[in-house]
């Protein structure tokens, strides 16, 4: 207890002036949360966002009731980081955590007590708050979601499961539970929503879908595409009946989530709380399953034939751009579309103030609120700058040290690991990523002044490779 009393106790002293006028005010009035989270989704893994092939109806319908963010990324392309980024609003060289945390060979690390976290402000301010699913940020009990501002915690501390009859911490004790992954987590959430109806409430749903293994789910799940003969990408040596499978299988993951939103949804509409509750939806990074020749995320194994299932470390936008939604009833009107780049890191500061109050003076985040872009998004005077900065210290299975910087134009991934060369693409003709430019001497001018401002972007974050800065050409 003594370790949670001073945490409580810290997040108060941090907090100072925000928190007594947010208990002056009393919570009866502010927004419940719902933010459910996948695990690698990638954007284009979703109707809303034009793909006609896979089946999202509820989802698709949360889009059209709220607003759709077309340019939404995470520093990061794995998970472990990408996660804490989300819950801290820093850069992973900040926290410690550079990779997916393997527990195996890692037991002791992950995301320090010390950290302040969105949903620790959240209870602060009177909020009860529950994480049902994934957790990935440490194992021991130091680490645990219950001592990092959720009060109610459903699901399991490392990074794996099985989509049916996984282990799942319940009360405090691992064992199997039966049925389908995300009906479980939904089932949990709807018993936190009906006993906190009363009160403000974070709800976190971290599914673990659509990770691998994507199945089995549920026969209604994937009976949507036992006919489907669906669109893969247009890349040379593709094993084309394989890549085939693997999207029908990841499809029926997604759409496992999705019918289970549905189940989420219809039940805060019954219980009356829709208009009071805004809801979040978002990935931990993005996906490829045949993209750029390549199976899975930042990490990535080739999957192209005749290549060695070796993997390729990789920043390339369909790692790392996600699918954001947000419904905000009497705040967001329907269809809305924000064209703006953000990232994971802003989230801690949007649903800060969605709440009522502000990041505290004394608190340093990486992000911003964006606030501003879903009450007015049309508002070309709002202040808002489209570049992203990004990190990757890939060490498991192998080593990489990245660093991203990326406009609506230009993108340059800068390798600071021996022998590999940086990568600059040209978005604006080149969206695919398909030709580097890096050694292109029409170019230079341009990669120099992005690497000058990724630098310094380095420096101001305390990155222990801007110690390091390697030239950015001869000469």
């Amino acid at each position: 207890m003594r370790r949670l009393f001073n945490a409580g106790l810290w997040v108060a002293m941090l907090l100072g002036p925000t928190l007594n006028a947010a208990c002056a005010e009393g919570p009866a009035d502010r927004p419940n949360i719902v933010f459910l989270y996948t695990d690698d989704q990638a954007r284009w893994a979703l109707g809303a966002y034009g793909n006609k092939e896979i089946h999202t109806p509820n989802l698709d319908r949360l889009a059209q009731a709220g607003a759709l963010f077309e340019n939404a990324f995470t520093a990061t392309p794995v998970c472990s980081p990408s996660r804490a980024s989300m819950l801290t609003s820093r850069y992973p060289t900040q926290f410690g955590i550079a990779d997916w945390i393997d527990p195996k060979s890692e037991p002791d690390l992950g995301l320090a007590p010390s950290a302040i976290l969105w949903p620790e402000l959240l209870k602060a301010q009177g909020y009860a708050t529950a994480l049902m699913g994934k957790w990935h940020l440490g194992t021991r009990s130091e680490f645990h979601p219950t001592r990092q501002g959720f009060d109610h915690f459903f699901g399991f501390l490392g990074g794996g499961n099985q989509p049916i009859d996984p282990e799942l911490e319940v009360e405090g004790t691992v064992r199997r539970v039966q049925g389908s992954l995300p009906d479980l987590l939904v089932g949990e959430g709807i018993r936190f929503v009906e006993a906190n109806r009363d009160r403000p409430f974070l709800l976190s749903i971290h599914f673990r879908a659509p990770h691998v293994p994507y199945a089995p789910v549920p026969e209604q799940d994937s009976a949507h595409y036992e006919t489907l003969d669906p669109t893969i990408p247009d890349v040379p040596g593709l094993p084309r009946q394989r890549v085939k499978t693997l999207t029908r299988r990841y499809y029926a993951s997604v759409s496992s989530v999705d019918r289970n939103v549905g189940r989420l949804l219809d039940r805060l509409e019954a219980l009356g709380l829709t208009g009071k509750t805004i809801v979040i939806f978002t990935s931990d990074h993005g996906y490829m399953i045949g993209h750029h020749g390549l199976w899975h995320k930042g990490n990535g194994t080739w999957l192209v034939e005749g290549k060695k299932e070796e993997r390729r470390p990789n920043m390339f936008d369909d790692s790392i751009r996600v699918p954001l939604i947000v419904r905000w009833p009497g705040v967001v009107a329907p269809g809305t579309k924000v064209d703006r780049v953000v990232s994971n890191l802003d989230i801690f500061p949007s649903v800060v103030e969605m709440t009522g109050s502000g990041v505290p003076d004394n608190l340093r985040i990486g992000g911003r609120s964006f606030v501003p872009l879903l009450r007015d998004p049309k508002n070309k005077a709002i202040a808002w700058d489209d570049t992203l900065f990004g990190q990757y210290d890939m060490h498991n299975g192998q080593v990489a040290n990245m660093r991203l910087i990326r406009t609506p134009e230009w993108k340059l991934i800068r390798h600071f690991e021996p022998g590999v060369d940086d990568e600059l693409f040209h978005l604006a003709d080149d969206p695919g990523e398909t030709r580097n430019l890096t050694d292109n001497p029409a170019h230079r001018d341009r990669k120099a002044e992005l690497a000058a401002q990724l630098q310094q972007w380095m420096i101001s974050i305390g990155d222990p490779q801007a110690k390091g800065e390697k030239r950015v050409h001869p000469g």
